[in-house]
């Protein structure tokens, strides 16, 4: 069977296409169980430090962990860069002062503790990863109102306070559950952390792999893929052959005569690539975290510069450019860009359904 290719966009990969490959937008109402298994080949080294929000750097290749592991109140998603998450909405005040979050009911983390106001802003003064500093000269205190709303009160007017809590310029807005933090340190978190996204974590061999399983509590809908293993391999050669020997499932970040050999594989197929041509998008656009579904079938990723940042698929002109860069995998029977949820994927043939592939995705995981 044909294996499918997820992209590159503008100039690096997509963070992740781990989990969820793009949940519907509202929660399923009848949910198959979760099935198979899909593995990840990433290009970077994985850092234990991504586990935890607090200490997400100023770079995108963290959020490809968190997407699946954790949630936020507000992030990107496909349908938009401020999209209601853990919080079903907010309100800013007259005064641009202060903004007042109100949490989804019966949101749970993955040890079944519910999600409060108080994990939110437990998490906000946890915070200490990429302007942090910042953040908080801004923000004069965090008020718990109730146990669904939560209000920041800011110094000054700020109209950059979503920009910097809500997208992927910080991680200060990914909750962690106060009570299992204060209980296990932010070491034991970090080496079994606890998250409210749509798969839990199961296990990690620093610099090498990271298992994770689909949550079935989670709030958006239930993730088809059962278990998600994101591998490191740096090398992209590597990649490539583990790729072709069936070893992964999907392979980001390969270049030039790798991407070309991909193209001409049989059982192959190129998702999406950078074309030179092309400029980058502006930074201002550039938000979405994870993969997103390519609007012809298939996963779709990137971004500029060293870091992947996966915003809007970058489609081919009709140039003739070659790729410069290409993510690749196998290809399902039914395409990914389908509404179609399916039946199991498995590891070492192209019987991944498209709701499975999708869903796998899920670290971006995208949820929308």
């Amino acid at each position: 069977m044909a294996r499918f290719v997820p992209i590159t966009r503008n100039g690096a990969v997509i963070a992740f296409c781990f989990a969820v490959v793009l949940m519907s937008a509202l929660p399923s109402r009848v949910a198959a169980a979760p099935e198979g298994q899909m593995n990840f080949a990433a290009h970077v080294t994985l850092a234990p430090r991504w586990l935890d929000p607090a200490e997400t750097e100023s770079a995108i290749t963290p959020f490809m962990v968190l997407y699946g592991i954790h949630d936020a109140l507000v992030k990107p998603m496909p349908s938009g860069l401020t999209t209601p998450s853990l919080a079903e909405s907010w309100t800013m005040s007259k005064d641009n002062l202060s903004y007042e979050f109100l949490l989804r009911g019966n949101i749970k983390f993955h040890n079944g503790d519910p999600v409060t106001a108080d994990d939110v802003k437990f998490s906000f003064e946890r915070y200490h990863g990429g302007a942090a500093k910042l953040l908080k000269e801004r923000v004069k205190e965090v008020r718990v109102i109730d146990p669904r709303r939560v209000r920041f009160v800011l110094k000054e007017p700020w109209p950059d306070f979503l920009t910097f809590y809500g997208t992927t310029a910080t991680g200060a807005g990914w909750i962690v559950p106060k009570k299992y933090v204060e209980k296990v340190g932010d070491a034991g978190f970090q080496k079994a952390p606890i998250g409210a996204g749509p798969y839990r974590f199961v296990s990690v061999n620093p610099g090498i792999e990271l298992v994770l399983e689909a949550f079935e509590g989670y709030w958006r809908k239930v993730p088809s893929v059962k278990r998600v293993v994101l591998k490191s391999v740096p090398d992209e050669t590597t990649r490539a052959a583990a790729l072709k020997r069936g070893e992964v499932d999907v392979a980001y970040f390969l270049n030039g005569p790798i991407a070309e050999d991909v193209r001409r594989t049989a059982g192959l197929k190129l998702m999406a690539v950078r074309d030179p041509a092309h400029p980058p998008r502006a930074r201002g656009l550039r938000a979405h975290l994870g993969e997103r579904l390519h609007p012809r079938g298939g996963l779709a990723g990137g971004g500029a510069g060293p870091e992947p940042d996966p915003r809007l698929p970058l489609r081919r002109s009709s140039g003739g450019s070659a790729p410069q860069e290409v993510a690749a995998g196998r290809q399902r029977p039914v395409q990914i860009a389908t509404p179609t949820r399916s039946a199991a994927c498995r590891r070492r043939s192209s019987a991944v359904a498209s709701g499975a592939a999708r869903d796998a995705a899920s670290a971006r995981y995208t949820q929308s």
